[in-house]
């Protein structure tokens, strides 16, 4: 156990590194208040730009890059943030990653879901919906769902999740206009509820495997971009094979109190070209 909670520190003191590098690239010399200099070989700021405009010590912001084991205080990763020009997403994700306590252990806690959430899902009848989990599992969806969507039913229960569609060559993945878009958003949202799980096997097992079979999904996880869930409603403009064109406002909402398991239900107004197909479907 010991051994396990060193190489997680290790981890999660690495990938604190990586996450302040493709932070720093972003930013030029003028955003923070430099001048440009002479031609520069990378592009971003320099090592010793950030430490500078942080109010800390380039020696001491260089450890911190390599993963080095120092104490770091509230105050200073303030400084940093600014220094960097995050976002609340971005500052969120920089604590998380660097105050440990804060984050969840690295177990996947029990995904079952009641069965009166199924009851729910069955009950929004002419509205595709559907549960995901924390890793971006599907766990639950309804017959409207299937319609659309493809039937979940039929996949394997490693690949019945909403990155492994988006970031493979799959059916579901074709269904949306801004696919690219849209598998960037849900990485994005993937990254901060994994932050809560470095170390773990179910992780590392996941990301490993979808980054084998997808240089998109590897380039884009390497970017360490993150932002938190897509609470309240986003459109969504699909092109289905049968159904054509159809336009959807996807409503989420979290499950008992837990921000990393949502229910995604994709609505249509009222006596709209989208809801008229849907009702033209036997299967309804």
């Amino acid at each position: 156990m010991v051994l396990d909670q060193k190489a997680d520190e290790v981890q999660r003191r690495a990938t604190l590194g990586e996450f302040l590098r493709t932070r720093r690239a972003r930013l030029s010399p003028a955003q923070v208040g430099l001048p440009e200099g002479m031609r520069r070989r990378t592009p971003g700021l320099r090592r010793e730009e950030v430490a500078v405009a942080a109010g800390v010590s380039t020696t001491w912001y260089t450890y911190l890059e390599q993963g080095r084991d120092i104490h770091v205080s509230h105050n200073v990763l303030e400084c940093i943030a600014e220094a960097l020009h995050l976002n609340q997403d971005e500052r969120r994700h920089l604590f998380l990653l660097a105050e440990p306590s804060t984050s969840a252990p690295p177990l996947l806690p029990d995904e079952a879901l009641p069965p009166a959430y199924q009851l729910v899902l069955d009950g929004l009848e002419g509205y595709p919906a559907y549960i995901r989990g924390r890793r971006m599992d599907i766990l639950a969806w309804n017959k409207a769902a299937r319609i659309v969507f493809g039937d979940f039913a039929m996949m394997p229960d490693g690949e019945r999740n909403i990155l492994w569609l988006l970031f493979t060559e799959t059916p579901f993945r074709r269904l949306f206009v801004d696919h690219e878009g849209l598998a960037q958003e849900m990485v994005e949202i993937f990254r901060e509820t994994a932050t809560r799980y470095l170390g773990a096997p179910w992780l590392d097992e996941f990301v490993d495997a979808l980054s084998r079979v997808s240089p998109e999904f590897r380039q884009s996880w390497k970017g360490h971009n993150v932002r938190r869930k897509a609470y309240g409603t986003v459109a969504r403009e699909l092109l289905h094979p049968e159904l054509g064109r159809l336009i959807f406002t996807v409503a989420s909402f979290q499950l008992s109190g837990d921000p990393a398991m949502q229910c995604c239900i994709f609505t249509a107004a009222p006596r709209s070209e989208t809801v008229e197909k849907l009702r033209q479907r036997p299967e309804m």
